[in-house]
């Protein structure tokens, strides 16, 4: 009686199945294929069967599928997916849906979703169109990992990738990394990936990863070489190293001598231009060591490759900015030395006149012997800015197209070379009537460039 029982029971579910499966297989029957499984699934009985939860999802990805049952029953994909995945759940061997050759199901949930999140992406519906690609995503994997699908590819790039640029553009960072990081950890590459792994690298920094920062930068190398991906390795020490951790970075890396030609740009610029914050820590002496800092480093990039118009342009300007200083400071020294003249001036009698050439003696003497030091370093100082101001001239001059910010530093070239010579050659025009000559001759050069390029 019980195996008889036990017959009537299999045969009365397998006739049910069997009406599911009659509307199910018939194009515009959806409807009817929902009507027999909702009653099989009413059933607690019928939801322990693995068997009941596929013809679900079949059904239900059938009626998302359908454009028109889709808008009569919405969010159905929500069932079907629900309903694939408890299957799954329940017959690990996938057995059953290889029987009934039902694998078509994830590619009727995967085909519609990319088509509504194409849809959503070009309306510009951020949240909308990430939801349908992650579908897409979430069933492309299914059939690319059992190989249910024609392409022996291990993933569905295109869908991720606009999952998560859905996810940047709705500025949901958490969710667009998990979909990028994926692609950049498979390496992927391609005009279209590039962007991905800029993304990726910013929120590494921001996270202050250094690690996965430098994983990531050594993948984009290897696929991307023409970019300079190095920028992102100078931000994260720029945005998260200390003033002093930084310096000890450089003289290691410097010592070591695996700095690059970027990497020498970099510290360079970050060494020329201290935060506010660092210059509030530092004295004036430090931050003159900083700029010397700063103008080695730039030395060296030029060194890197003698084209670098830039980074010899920088050296220039750096002791050029010294050069200034020690101008006004000797200028400084003038003024004081001729208030002292003119109280001098102003006594008349001779007792106090004497009494005040003895009080100020000291004075004029340290007064006189620094600007005698001073014209000695800023000699040596314009020397080595013009120097450097021509190595730049020299690279930009004659190139035959020049960028606007070229042409910038070109004339401000002429301008500075132009003033150097010009305060040199105003020097020497006693001491050295020759040494006149020449730099006369030089400034001449320079001035006539004037506002040429």
């Amino acid at each position: 009686m019980l195996a008889i029982c036990y017959t009537i029971v299999v045969t009365a579910t397998a006739q049910k199945f069997d009406d599911v499966r009659k509307f199910a297989l018939i194009p515009g029957n959806e409807e009817n294929a929902k009507t027999e499984i909702d009653k099989i699934f009413a059933d607690p009985k019928a939801q322990a069967k693995a068997e009941t939860w596929l013809w679900r999802a079949k059904v239900y990805s059938l009626i998302f599928k359908n454009e028109k049952t889709r808008a009569k029953y919405p969010n159905v994909e929500v069932t079907a997916s629900e309903a694939f995945f408890k299957y799954m759940e329940m017959d690990p061997s996938l057995d059953i849906i290889k029987k009934n050759g039902f694998q078509d199901i994830t590619f009727d949930l995967y085909t519609p979703s990319f088509g509504l999140g194409v849809k959503a992406y070009q309306a510009k519906k951020w949240d909308s169109s990430a939801y349908y690609f992650k579908i897409a995503v979430t069933f492309s994997d299914i059939f690319y990992k059992y190989k249910w699908a024609a392409s022996t590819a291990s993933m569905d790039t295109t869908s991720i990738l606009y999952t998560g640029i859905s996810y940047q553009s709705a500025q949901k960072i958490d969710s667009a990394y998990k979909y990028f990081s994926r692609l950049a950890d498979s390496a992927v590459g391609g005009k279209d990936f590039e962007t991905l792994y800029r993304f990726v690298m910013s929120v590494n920094t921001s996270r202050k990863n250094e690690n996965e920062l430098k994983r990531y930068i050594a993948i984009a190398q290897k696929l991307y070489p023409d970019e300079s991906w190095e920028d992102y390795d100078i931000d994260y020490i720029n945005k998260n190293y200390s003033l002093a951790d930084k310096t000890a970075l450089y003289d290691k890396e410097d010592a070591a001598g695996t700095l690059t030609e970027t990497k020498y740009l970099q510290f360079g610029d970050g060494f020329a231009h201290l935060s506010e914050e660092d210059k509030k820590t530092l004295d004036s002496t430090k931050i003159e060591g900083y700029q010397r800092k700063a103008a080695d480093a730039f030395k060296k990039a030029y060194g890197k490759n003698a084209q670098n118009a830039i980074a010899a342009f920088n050296v220039g300007i750096i002791y050029y900015n010294e050069f200034g200083l020690y101008d006004d400071r000797t200028r400084a020294n003038i003024r004081a030395l001729q208030e002292i003249n003119t109280k001098k001036a102003d006594e008349k009698d001779p007792k106090k006149k004497a009494a005040l050439e003895l009080k100020y003696k000291s004075a004029v003497d340290s007064l006189k012997k620094a600007n005698a030091d001073m014209e000695k370093i800023t000699m040596e100082t314009i020397d080595i800015s013009s120097e450097w101001m021509e190595k730049a001239f020299t690279v930009l001059k004659d190139k035959a197209t020049k960028t606007n910010s070229e042409k910038n530093v070109l004339n401000k070239c002429v301008d500075f070379l132009a003033n150097l010579y010009q305060y040199k050659r105003d020097k020497l025009k006693i001491k050295d009537p020759k040494a006149y000559d020449i730099y006369d001759a030089k400034y001449k050069q320079f001035d006539a460039l004037h506002d040429k390029f």
